[in-house]
């Protein structure tokens, strides 16, 4: 291709409002500029004010794009993105977004961008797209298996049964996989999966929402790759009837910066531990625990015996709710043997300190990831959304064990997170784990692997507008 500007692509970024979507797609867009390709990066203005800053090479290739999100009766003030919220009141973020149509719609014609890559909640932009001649692609932030689950896209815009499954329908491995998989809900999970195929305040399902984007879409992009679990892919393009194009791993570059002295008070102390023998702890920055949850992890860390670092913030949409008070006496029973630090860290150097040895997770697919990029064997917590059917198909394939919950509320015990973290990091019947996660580094930590996918996702684009063209 040729190295004029005319010939370079103009390509509209448009998350999803959570930051676990966001990022990736910030992400995506960097490595895209990077080939000298124009990004207009589309979100609120109190989401875009809290992106990571950019740094100076990238400032004339990303723009970064405020959309002003309308009001919408029940969610709160300023609230914009969904670690500003309750759970429960993410309906009315979705239903806020779409008020954004308008103005998205506007924008689409006064730039003529080239591509319009979107996450799964403007169901709407098809007509919008087509009447204005731009290509779209949906970027599925997660991995393959997570929207394999979800069936065909005719099954997604018209439902599934009449009347609707309950929860232990889909606590089973749906019939549309061929291949043998452990992909299933708990009974606790399914109960969210049921919920996101009703309606809501928005007028539509969730489901709905993902199958009349895929529905016309030129390309769907995922975070996944054929390295590792392959057969999902081929499954998505038989399921959909589109192309499904993998765009690696995309994992994370070490950031140099100091961040206040904050990585230094850190590195002090695990500089003075042994090597492999300190567990990471960190569910994520949206998931809500409660009281009883914080001192069964507390004390199954303290049982433990294993040295711990344990990143605890209290959620920003906890509101006026402290989830961080600790048995009392914890912090004077662990000290020296564990820290927990109650602001922002820099995971990502952690993670790669020698001193770590493995990884207690919600397992969000970012932070899988990062654990294995590192060799790390996961313990897995997992809450929200995808997170489930990630810590089956990890545990299958012998990367990790899933803390052992009650089947009907959720409940974890003392004695489980013990268990746990004592057989992943120190026993001898955990030793093939540790093993297999140092193994499955070679995949999740090869940056030239991933590389290649993103170079393919570019040319991919690239000629796609040239077809468009004429060319």
């Amino acid at each position: 291709m040729a190295n004029g500007v005319e010939n370079k692509l103009h390509i509209v970024m448009f998350p999803w409002l959570a930051f676990g979507h966001i990022i990736p797609y910030l992400e995506l867009s960097k490595l895209i500029a990077q080939k000298g390709h124009k990004i207009s990066f589309i979100s609120t203005p109190r989401n875009i004010d809290r992106l990571p800053k950019l740094p100076l090479e990238y400032s004339t290739s990303i723009t970064l794009v405020k959309i002003p999100l309308p009001r919408v009766d029940g969610l709160p003030e300023n609230a914009e993105a969904t670690m500003d919220i309750h759970t429960r009141d993410i309906v009315y973020l979705k239903k806020a977004l779409d008020g954004m149509e308008l103005e998205l719609t506007s924008f689409l014609e006064k730039t003529s961008p080239d591509w319009v890559i979107h996450d799964f909640a403007p169901y709407w932009l098809a007509p919008i797209t087509t009447r204005l001649r731009i290509s779209r692609g949906f970027f599925r932030v997660v991995n393959a298996w997570f929207l394999a689950f979800w069936g065909s896209t005719d099954m997604m815009l018209t439902g599934y049964t009449n009347p609707p499954p309950t929860p232990k329908d889909l606590m089973v491995i749906p019939k549309w996989i061929p291949f043998e998989t452990k992909a299933a809900f708990r009974h606790h999970e399914a109960k969210w999966v049921v919920d996101a195929m009703q309606k809501n305040v928005s007028g539509v399902s969730d489901i709905y929402r993902a199958g009349a984007t895929i529905k016309d879409v030129d390309v769907v992009i995922t975070r996944h790759c054929c390295e590792f679990e392959g057969q999902w892919l081929k499954l998505l393009e038989d399921l959909h009837h589109r192309p499904i194009v993998p765009v690696g791993l995309m994992p994370p570059s070490l950031d140099n910066s100091d961040n206040n002295g904050t990585w230094t008070c850190i590195k002090e102390w695990l500089d003075e531990q042994t090597k492999g023998s300190v567990v990471y702890v960190a569910l994520g920055s949206e998931v809500t625990i409660g009281p009883s949850e914080i001192n069964e992890l507390a004390y199954g860390l303290e049982l433990s015996g294993v040295p711990f670092f344990w990143v605890l913030r209290k959620p920003s949409n906890s509101g006026h709710m402290d989830y961080v008070e600790l048995p009392d006496g914890f912090e004077e029973r662990i000290h020296g043997r564990g820290i927990v630090w109650k602001s922002w860290v820099p995971q990502l150097k952690i993670l790669s300190h020698e001193s770590v040895g493995g990884f207690v997770t919600h397992c969000g697919w970012s932070s899988i990831i990062e654990g294995l990029m590192f060799g790390h064997p996961l313990i897995m917590l997992p809450f929200l959304v995808d997170q489930g059917l990630n810590a089956r198909i990890l545990e299958d394939k012998e990367i990790g064990i899933e803390i052992p919950r009650n089947e009907e509320d959720d409940s974890y015990t003392r004695d489980s997170v013990s268990s746990s973290v004592k057989l992943v990091m120190v026993e001898k019947d955990g030793r093939k784990i540790r093993e297999k996660a140092k193994e499955i580094s070679s995949i999740f930590g090869n940056r030239r692997l991933h590389n290649k996918y993103i170079e393919d996702l570019i040319q991919l684009l690239e000629d796609h507008r040239k077809m468009a063209n004429g060319e």
